[in-house]
C-alpha cells in the first residue's frame, strides 16, 4: 500500500471528486463512518458512553461533525466543542455541522469554549475525538488550537482514549514533526492511504495505533499516485511464502547457514538459528569457533553446528576462510555477523567472505561493524546482500553520520546507502525502513517498544535468512521478514506486556505471526 504526502493525498481527493465524481460530502460522510466503526471495533459498544468531539473549522472538523452525528445514532452521549464561530466554518464543514445540529440538543454543542470549559468536558468524558487539524498544517499551532491540544493531552488517560481523525492535530503530515504541540492519540484513523507523517519522526509516538480506512476512492485512482514509499502489510508474507505441499520434505525449504558466535556470545548464534527454523527453513547449520561449538550445540536441538578454526581469543580465525567458503557453497542462503566480535583477525575474515559472497546473504551486527570504512567490498558481492543495521551500526557505515543524524532522516539515509552501494538495507528501529537499490522504500508498521531488548536483532537476522533459504527474492525476504518479526513482537507484547519481553518470546510467536499473516 502506497504511503503519501499531504500534497499527494489532496491531489487524490481532487481526482476522486472531479473525475470519479464522488461528492466531497460523500467522502466526508464515509470518513466519519469509518472513524466510528474503528472506535467500536477498538473500544467496544459506544452506547451510553460519553464522547467529546473537538472540532476545528476545516475539513477535519467536518469529519468530526459526522462522527458526532453517527455516535448519537449509536446512542452515545456526545458533546461537540467547536473552536470557532459557526460562520467561520468551511463550506462542507458547515453542511455537516447543520446535519449534526438538526439531530442534537443545544446542550450537546459548545462554541468557542474557554480552556476551563474544554477541560471540564474532556475530563468528564469516556472518549475524546480529535478533529481539529488535518493534513494541511504547515505552521506551528497557536492560540485556541494550541490550548485545545494541550488540554486534550492533559485529559488523556489509558481509561480515556483519544481518537485522532486522519492525523493527530499538530503533526506535520509529511515529516511527522510536532508543529508547536501535537495531540497524543491512542488510535488514529487515517483515510484512503496512510500518511507519511504517521510513520516517521515524532508522528510515530503521537499516532498510537493506526487504522487505514477505505472511504470509497477507486483503486485505479489510488494507483495513479506516484509514490516510491509503501507500507508493508500481510500480503508481503501471503504472496511470497512457498506452498507446503503434502509430498514436500525438509530439502524443499532450503538450508540456511549462519556464521556467528564467539566466547560469551553463543546466544546470538542460537537465537538466529532458532528464528530461521521457526520461520520455515528446512535445515539450519551454524558455523562457530571450535571451542564454543559444544556450548552452542547444547543450546540447539533442531539446528546443526560446525566447529571452525578460531583465534586465541576464541573468535573465528582468518585461517578458516576456505572451510567457511565451502560452508557457504553448500547452503541455500547465509547470514554473517551475530556475536562474531570485532577481533582484528575476525574482521579480516569477514572482509574476505564478503568479497567472495555468491549466495543470498544477510549481513548483520559485527559483520556490519567489520565493513565500517570498507563499504566498497559490497561491490564485489555477486548477489546483492541484505544489510540489517541499527542506527549505531548505520552511523558507522555512513561517513560523517551519528545515530542522531541517522534517526533524523531514516528514509533518506537508508535510500542513499541502498542506492549508492547496490544493497537492500533494513534500517532497524521504530518503524523499520527497508530500502531497495532502485529507490523503492517500504516501512514496516509492526513492532513495539518491548522489542528494545538484547537479541531481537539476531532474531530478525534469522527470520530473513530463513526466508532467503526458502528462495524468496531478497526484497521480498527483507519486507516479509521485518513484518513477521514485528508482528511476532506485537503478539508477545499483547500477552506479556512490553517491559518483560525477551528475544525468545518473539521466536516463540513466529509461527503464530505466520498463521495470522497468511490467514484468509
Amino acid at each position: 500500500m502506497k504511503i503519501v504526502t499531504a500534497a499527494q493525498m489532496q491531489a487524490l481527493d481532487r481526482l476522486a471528486i472531479t473525475q470519479a465524481r464522488i461528492p466531497s460530502l460523500a467522502l466526508m460522510e464515509r470518513a466519519g463512518a469509518a472513524v466510528v466503526a474503528a472506535m467500536e471495533e477498538t473500544f467496544g459498544p459506544l452506547a451510553g458512553k460519553s464522547v467529546a468531539v473537538v472540532c476545528g473549522k476545516g475539513h477535519n472538523g467536518g469529519d468530526g461533525f459526522v462522527v458526532a452525528r453517527l455516535l448519537r445514532r449509536n446512542r452515545a452521549r456526545v458533546r461537540v466543542l467547536l473552536l470557532h464561530r459557526t460562520t467561520d466554518l468551511a463550506s462542507d464543514a458547515k453542511t455537516m455541522f447543520r446535519r449534526f445540529a438538526n439531530t442534537a440538543a443545544a446542550t450537546a454543542l459548545q462554541v468557542c469554549p474557554s480552556t476551563h470549559q474544554l477541560e471540564k468536558v474532556l475530563t468528564s468524558s469516556d472518549l475524546i475525538v480529535d478533529a481539529l487539524l488535518g493534513t494541511g498544517l504547515s505552521a506551528p499551532v497557536r492560540g485556541p488550537y494550541l490550548e485545545a491540544i494541550e488540554t486534550i493531552n492533559l485529559a488523556a488517560h489509558p481509561s480515556r482514549p483519544v481518537i485522532a481523525v486522519d492525523l493527530p492535530s499538530g503533526i506535520h503530515a509529511d515529516t511527522g514533526a510536532v508543529l508547536g504541540a501535537a495531540v497524543r492519540a491512542t488510535l488514529t484513523v487515517t483515510f484512503a492511504l496512510p500518511k507519511l507523517g504517521l510513520y516517521v519522526g515524532a508522528g510515530i509516538d503521537h499516532a498510537g495505533t493506526v487504522r487505514i480506512a477505505d472511504i470509497g476512492i477507486p483503486q485505479s485512482y489510488a494507483d495513479r499516485v506516484e509514490s516510491r514509499i509503501s507500507l508493508i502489510d500481510s500480503s508481503a508474507v501471503l504472496d511470497h511464502l512457498p506452498r507446503r505441499i503434502p509430498s514436500s520434505h525438509k530439502g524443499a525449504y532450503g538450508h540456511a547457514g549462519i556464521i556467528a558466535g564467539s566466547v560469551g556470545k553463543t546466544g546470538a548464534a542460537a537465537l538466529a538459528a532458532q528464528a530461521a527454523l521457526r520461520v520455515g527453513a528446512g535445515l539450519v547449520t551454524v558455523a562457530t569457533p571450535a571451542s564454543v561449538n559444544d556450548t552452542l550445540e547444547a543450546k540447539l536441538l533442531e539446528a546443526m553446528t560446525i566447529p571452525m578454526p578460531e583465534t586465541k581469543a576464541r573468535t573465528l580465525a582468518r585461517s578458516g576462510l576456505d572451510r567457511l567458503l565451502a560452508f557457504i557453497r553448500d547452503r541455500t542462503a547465509v547470514a554473517i555477523g551475530p556475536g562474531l566480535t570485532t577481533h582484528p583477525e575476525t574482521v579480516e575474515l569477514v572482509h574476505a567472505l564478503v568479497a567472495q559472497m555468491d549466495k543470498p546473504a544477510v549481513l548483520d551486527a559485527d559483520a556490519l561493524n567489520a565493513l565500517a570504512g570498507r563499504q566498497a567490498l559490497l561491490a564485489s558481492c555477486k548477489v546483492s546482500p541484505i544489510l540489517t543495521p541499527h542506527p549505531g551500526e548505520m552511523a558507522r557505515l555512513e561517513e560523517d553520520a551519528t545515530p542522531q543524524s541517522v534517526n533524523a532522516d531514516r528514509i533518506g539515509t537508508a535510500s542513499r546507502f541502498a542506492q549508492g552501494r547496490g544493497v537492500i538495507l533494513v534500517l532497524k528501529g521504530a518503524r523499520t525502513v527497508v530500502a531497495h537499490p532502485d529507490g523503492r522504500i517500504a516501512i514496516c508498521p509492526t513492532g513495539n517498544p518491548g522489542m528494545a531488548t538484547a537479541g531481537t536483532g539476531d532474531v530478525l537476522t534469522g527470520i530473513i535468512v530463513g526466508l532467503l533459504a526458502q528462495r524468496l527474492d531478497a526484497w521480498d525476504a527483507a519486507c516479509a521478514g521485518t513484518y513477521l518479526h514485528g508482528l511476532a513482537g506485537d503478539l508477545a507484547a499483547a500477552q506479556l506486556g512490553p517491559a518483560g519481553m525477551i528475544a525468545g518470546d518473539v521466536i516463540e510467536r513466529i509461527p503464530h505471526a505466520l498463521q495470522q499473516a497468511i490467514a484468509p
